[in-house]
């Protein structure tokens, strides 16, 4: 087989991605040690798929990191003993004493320091309801449901929730929840976090 030929056949893009075999890999590494073209032809790849990725990325949302540490810690707690909890679901007659269980507990209201402008702590999750208590230092990003009905009770500080062109403006005791399939976002107004059981529930 040629140079030429070793390239076109497709085994420099399957290394490149990592999917190559064990024993394709250590061919296409000792051709490579031989022939200056192909290490070129795998530079040239890498340079592609590098450049691929980084025109087809999609910046996460700013949600994603405190739910993925949220989950992290609640699986640690888990594993420790904790035992597993089903707070109530929330509802219009819903109050912060229905969740004092967890609200009193000092390793479940430890938010408040370091810069993160968005804190979790879940307290409950099951394949049809999740709980946690938030804190919402300044906003929440804009985001849609179609598949869960989401719920805030707010605990302390208050915050407007906009939901597509209309503010509702909520304090200590108010409960929230959004419609399904429309934009919404939370702006805290209030000089302190915004803490809030948030509960979201499988349509």
């Amino acid at each position: 087989m040629t140079t030429k030929e070793y390239i076109d056949s497709g085994i420099l893009e399957i290394y490149a991605m990592g999917t190559a075999s064990d024993s394709e890999r250590e061919e296409v590494e000792m051709m490579a040690a031989a022939n200056p073209e192909i290490r070129q032809e795998i530079g040239a790849i890498t340079d592609a798929l590098e450049n691929y990725a980084l025109a087809h990325s999609i910046t996460p949302s700013p949600i994603v990191k405190p739910l993925l540490m949220a989950t992290i810690d609640y699986s640690e707690r888990i594993k420790s003993g904790e035992p597993i909890s089903f707070p109530p679901e929330l509802h219009e007659n819903s109050k912060a004493e229905d969740y004092a269980t967890w609200l009193n507990r000092p390793d479940l209201n430890i938010a408040g320091s370091g810069e993160d402008n968005l804190f979790v702590k879940i307290i409950g999750n099951t394949p049809k309801i999740f709980t946690a208590i938030v804190w919402i230092k300044k906003d929440a990003p804009r985001e849609i449901h179609h598949d869960e009905h989401e719920r805030f009770l707010i605990i302390e500080g208050s915050c407007d929730i906009l939901v597509g062109d209309k503010s509702n403006h909520l304090v200590p005791g108010d409960y929230f929840a959004i419609p399904l399939h429309e934009y919404h976002q939370v702006k805290v107004t209030s000089d302190i976090a915004c803490k809030a059981i948030l509960q979201r529930v499988a349509a």
